[in-house]
């Protein structure tokens, strides 16, 4: 049961509490799969970056939850972060020849990719 003290009509305010429990749900997950510590921050320009960041980050989650849902994905969230924080890709030298190798990337972070229209990168690729 929801109390208000607006004149907003309840599947409004219902509306509006549930994308608050989001919100904050995506906070909680986040910080602990970043494993963040607590932030304190001493002047408004941090403040305000601090909000401007946290924000953009919901809105690509979003974002990418939307897409992977139109082409009908199934996927874990935690798994799609892990997956792309463990996207890496080293330059070597090999007989003068520069080359670019890319990890393998989890079924999760391939379908998240794939969503968004971006080209997975190949695995190797010789650099001029």
């Amino acid at each position: 049961m929801l109390r208000t003290n607006t004149d907003y009509n309840p599947e409004t305010v219902a509306h509006v509490y549930k994308s608050l429990w989001v919100v904050e749900d995506i906070f909680r997950t986040t910080k602990s799969i970043l494993e963040t510590r607590p932030i304190y921050h001493k002047r408004d320009e941090t403040i305000r970056g601090h909000v401007f960041c946290s924000f953009l980050a919901l809105l690509l989650k979003q974002e990418l939850e939307s897409r992977m849902k139109r082409v009908a994905l199934e996927w874990e969230w935690k798994e799609v972060i892990r997956g792309l924080d463990a996207l890496q890709q080293v330059e070597a030298n090999f007989q003068g020849r520069r080359f670019l190798f890319r990890s393998q990337l989890t079924a999760d972070a391939s379908q998240a990719l794939r969503a968004t229209g971006v080209a997975i990168p190949p695995t190797l690729r010789e650099l001029q």
